[in-house]
């Protein structure tokens, strides 16, 4: 047998999870050409093959799924090694995956990223935005160095850091501005807009309103805050946003936005990353930084 290439895992990796010879190729930025090519010469030395091709369609084969299990080892392995090798470095340096979920990335991304540039010259962040389900897969399969998402995760494997406590407020039409700010019992009541089943946030404010998971009726499903605003603003319903989303949601639509009575709904934003990464130390400076941005965005948008 021939010898199996890091670069031929890759791109095999890349195939199996895009399951698309385009999307792959780009993924890896290399020509589809030039992926397919390498996907053959990996199976002709396995001498068996890896992918099903239909007409509309890429699946794996049989052996296909046993070889990505024991290849999305291979390739965690080699990523901690390289890890290894930076963490000697003492200060963050070279490529940092690092994903966020939707209800942060747009507010306070801006100022994380100038910040840290500022910091820490020599890294290159690598961003992915998505929701805490998908964050959470790709975390633990090596695709990702850390996230930014909602605590508590409750994963034994991860590292858990609060960055910052932040209050939900109620957004609803500028018309009702001067009525009493409704209870939670009375929220229940309403028509609620909440974002789409996979976002945190949304099972946050549904907590606070003591709704089950299920879909409650008279209720729209969004996929962004801005979408949510935007259907307030139409006189659609009411909707909770976090705090830090107010100046960007709001400037645009007729909403009023208003505090809730104590105890405040809140939520913990934080970030996570493996236990078993050897970038420990350097993810500590990391999460320092991010926290400094994220409770004085105003004083991190200008490197120091």
């Amino acid at each position: 047998m021939a010898n199996i290439t890091l670069r031929q895992i890759r791109y095999f990796v890349a195939l199996a999870r895009h399951r698309h010879f385009g999307r792959a190729a780009d993924d890896c930025a290399v020509t589809q050409p030039a992926l397919s090519m390498q996907i053959k010469v990996l199976e002709d030395s396995l001498g068996t093959a890896l992918f099903e091709r239909g007409a509309r369609q890429i699946s794996l084969t049989g052996f296909g799924e046993a070889f990505l299990a024991r290849s999305d080892g291979i390739l965690q392995a080699v990523d901690e090694l390289e890890d290894l090798a930076r963490a000697t470095g003492g200060k963050p340096s070279g490529k940092l995956r690092i994903g966020v979920i939707p209800t942060v990335a747009p507010y306070l991304l801006p100022a994380i990223i100038t910040h840290l540039q500022g910091l820490f010259p020599d890294l290159r962040p690598l961003l992915r935005e998505t929701v805490t389900p998908r964050l959470l897969e790709e975390l633990l399969d090596g695709r990702l160095d850390a996230a930014i998402l909602a605590l508590p995760v409750s994963e034994p494997a991860l590292t858990e850091v609060a960055l910052l406590s932040e209050p939900f407020v109620l957004v609803r039409p500028a018309e009702d501005r001067a009525k009493p700010v409704p209870s939670p019992a009375m929220l229940r009541e309403m028509r609620l807009l909440l974002l789409e089943e996979g976002h945190c946030f949304r099972e946050q404010a549904l907590s606070f309103c003591d709704l089950p998971p299920s879909r409650p009726r008279e209720m729209l499903d969004g996929s962004t805050l801005s979408t949510l605003v935007q259907m307030v603003g139409a006189g659609f319903g009411v909707t909770l946003i976090p705090e830090m989303a107010v100046a960007v949601e709001t400037r645009s639509a007729p909403v009023a936005v208003a505090r809730f009575r104590e105890p405040q709904p809140v939520r913990r934003i934080g970030m996570v990353w493996r236990k078993s990464n050897p970038l420990e130390a350097q993810l500590m400076q990391i999460a320092e930084a991010v926290r400094q941005a994220s409770t004085h965005p105003g004083e991190a948008a200008s490197p120091p």
